[in-house]
C-alpha cells in the first residue's frame, strides 16, 4: 500500500541582489518517489543536494514551487485549516538537532503533552501518564518527566525528540539527519531503537541522512539525491551491491571500512 507519493516536487528560491537584479535557484527539481505502508525509504546525498529541503515539503513544512503531494491517496498539497491538522496527526518529524528543536523552558513531560493538545487528543488514563509511556517506550526514566531538556545527553535528548513524534501515533516519520550529531555508539543504540518501533507500530520512515553506513542499517530503499534531482532509486541491496549511477558509486567508495580486503570477500560470499 502506497502512504505518501510525492509527483515533481520542484522548489525555487527567488533572492534580490544589492542593484535589485533577480536571481533565482532550484533546490529541488521534479523529485517523484512513494513511501509504502511500514518501510523505510532512505534519501541520501552530499549536503547541499536537496534532500532536506525534500523532507521539509514532504512534512509540509514548506510549500513546494510546483509539484503534488499525496497522503493517503489524498491531494494534501495546499491543505490548510482542518485537512492540514489532519495531516499533522499522520506525519511527524524527527529532527537532526534535539536541544534546538526541544523547548529548553518546558519540561519532557510538557513537550510530550503539545502533540496531543493541539490535535485535541485525550489518551486513556490521561496525557501525563500517556507522556511516561512515551518515555518508557523510547527507553528514558518516565521519573525524570519533569526534568528539563538541557538536563539530558544528545542521545537522551533525541529520545525525547523520538517520543514527541510519536505522540499522536503517526503512520510516517520523517527523520532528517535524526543521529547525524551523535556519536557512533549511540547512533547504533538509536537506530535500533527506531527499527523496534517501526516492528511495534508498522509505521514508515523517510530517513534523511548523508552517511550511507547508516543507512544501509535501516532502508528497505534508497533514493540518491544530487542537485536537486534523484539520480537512482531502488532496493538497499541493488543500490549498494550494482549501483547504476556514477554520482551513487562515489558516494559507496567514500563509505570508510575498517579492512577492505574483507569487506570484498564479505560481498562476494553473500
Amino acid at each position: 500500500m502506497t502512504l505518501l507519493r510525492a509527483e515533481n516536487l520542484t522548489k525555487r528560491f527567488v533572492s534580490r541582489g544589492p542593484l535589485g537584479a533577480r536571481a533565482e535557484f532550484t533546490a529541488v527539481d521534479r523529485v517523484s518517489f512513494d513511501v509504502r505502508l511500514g518501510e523505510t525509504l532512505a534519501v541520501v546525498g552530499e549536503s547541499g543536494s536537496g534532500k532536506s529541503t525534500t523532507a521539509r515539503m514532504i512534512a509540509k513544512l514548506m510549500d513546494p514551487t510546483e509539484g503534488r503531494l499525496e497522503f493517503e491517496g489524498e491531494d494534501v498539497t495546499t491543505a490548510k485549516g482542518a485537512a492540514l491538522a489532519r495531516f499533522r496527526s499522520g506525519v511527524q518529524v524527527v529532527f537532526q538537532d534535539p536541544f534546538s528543536s526541544l523547548n529548553p523552558r518546558h519540561t519532557v513531560e510538557r513537550i510530550l503533552m503539545a502533540p496531543l493538545l493541539y490535535q485535541g487528543i485525550a489518551p486513556k488514563g490521561g496525557r501525563r501518564a500517556h507522556a511516561k509511556e512515551l518515555m518508557e517506550r523510547v527507553g528514558l526514566n518516565p521519573d525524570h518527566s519533569l526534568r528539563y531538556p538541557a538536563q539530558f545527553s544528545g542521545g537522551q535528548a533525541q529520545r525525547i525528540g523520538i517520543a514527541r513524534a510519536l505522540a499522536v501515533n503517526p503512520k510516517l516519520v520523517i527523520c532528517d539527519e535524526a543521529v547525524s550529531a551523535l556519536d557512533v555508539s549511540v547512533q547504533a543504540q538509536v537506530i535500533e531503537l527506531l527499527r523496534r518501533l517501526q516492528h511495534e507500530s508498522g509505521f514508515s520512515y523517510v530517513f534523511i541522512a548523508h552517511d550511507l553506513a547508516v543507512v544501509r542499517q535501516i532502508a528497505q530503499r534508497v533514493a540518491v539525491m544530487s542537485k536537486g534531482r534523484i539520480v537512482e532509486l531502488g532496493p538497499t541491496g541493488q543500490v549498494f551491491g550494482d549501483p547504476q549511477e556514477e554520482y551513487t558509486r562515489t558516494l559507496l567508495a567514500a563509505i570508510p571500512r575498517i579492512n577492505p580486503e574483507w569487506d570484498r570477500r564479505r560481498r562476494e560470499n553473500s
